[in-house]
């Protein structure tokens, strides 16, 4: 059970694989939140050192590095609590879309157990499996069936984020995949399906939000520092350089700079087939069509890239804003669309409590 905590406020946390974010929000009473205080800790070092990151699908989680990080945020950011919720990143956990004959809730704690000794790569005793309904259907013998979302986490990750939270002077109160974070801040019941790529520097997350539920969930490594590398590599130039010409002139234009988009596109066209891929099989088990695709983390700040990623796919796509559903003081409104972007899994992590 959950600890009711009223008015108090929440922690939103994000672990990255080179950065930690935190949003701190608070009941604002009949459904509305408010941002509270936010940060972000980023290293840039692992543009010149592979291994020089907090975590990866490469790397387990740095605990030491990951503890330094978030002990200076939270000292300088001088947040007023220290319960929060965290997320984990999709590329430490394994997740199904299971569907079961309706059954009760006894007879599902039993029977998911079962269907994921064949599902999950690692011993059942070496996981923690958790499990959500997400809908019921009628299959094509007129049998109802219920749909559920499975998330198994390895206990080593779930130990080491605990002791993480314990060493940086927080009460950790939840953790949970970051795409149901990302679910939770970007979407309601009622908004149809919903193809999300989530574009960091190491790892990029694709899901299919529908209707507010998390129904399909992967990630590759191709990301925003698979760009800057084509960059450095093309053109010979330092990772600052790379850096600040990606961000600069992103996917602007194909000529100058040595046509800084033939260098890159290749690498964001990795990332575009795998989401289409993701799409397809959604569309094909579900027979409902993806309506639009919304862009998060840093990679949503390439210029051009919603444009160039609309013409590829085919669909509406836009920024994802995780502020939608989130009050915010008047100073922070000239930025409050790079926050709901930037820190979108940190904001629906913090509001999984108020859930």
């Amino acid at each position: 059970m959950l600890e009711v905590l009223g008015k108090k406020n929440i922690l939103g946390v994000d672990i990255g694989t080179v950065s930690i974010k935190v949003a701190e929000l608070q009941s604002a009473g009949e459904g509305n939140f408010l941002l509270t205080n936010y940060g972000i800790a980023e290293s840039t070092e692992y543009l010149d050192r592979s291994n020089s990151v907090i975590q990866s699908s490469s790397f387990k989680i740095d605990e030491s590095s990951a503890v330094d990080m978030l002990s200076f945020l939270i000292k300088k950011g001088d947040f007023k609590t220290k319960d929060c919720c965290a997320a984990v990143p999709g590329f430490t956990s394994f997740t199904s879309l299971l569907e079961l004959p309706v059954m009760s809730d006894a007879e599902l704690a039993q029977a998911i157990p079962f269907q994921a000794r064949s599902l999950v790569p690692l011993p059942i005793s070496d996981v923690t499996i958790d499990w959500m309904p997400i809908g019921t259907f009628e299959d094509e013998k007129g049998n109802k069936k219920q749909q559920i979302f499975m998330v198994s986490v390895p206990n080593e990750t779930i130990h080491t984020y605990h002791s993480i939270f314990k060493k940086s002077g927080l009460n950790l109160k939840m953790l949970e995949i970051e795409g149901m974070s990302l679910a939770r801040a970007l979407s309601n019941k009622g908004d149809g399906n919903i193809l999300v790529i989530d574009i960091g520097a190491l790892s990029t997350l694709i899901t299919v939000v529908s209707n507010g539920s998390l129904k399909y969930s992967t990630q590759t490594d191709f990301a925003g520092s698979s760009l800057t590398q084509a960059l450095i590599k093309g053109l010979g130039i330092s990772s600052k350089r790379a850096e600040i010409l990606k961000k600069q002139r992103g996917l602007s234009g194909m000529t100058g700079e040595y046509g800084l988009s033939t260098l890159m596109q290749p690498f964001l066209d990795v990332i575009i087939n795998e989401a289409r891929r993701v799409g397809d099989i959604f569309e094909k088990k579900y027979n409902q069509k993806i309506e639009k695709v919304l862009l998060t983390g840093g990679g949503a700040d390439l210029v051009g890239i919603d444009v160039y990623i609309a013409k590829a796919l085919s669909l509406k796509t836009e920024k994802g804003n995780g502020m939608e559903k989130i009050k915010f003081p008047a100073i922070v409104a000239p930025i409050a669309s790079w926050i709901g972007t930037r820190f979108a899994v940190a904001l629906g992590a913090g509001l999984k409590i108020f859930y």
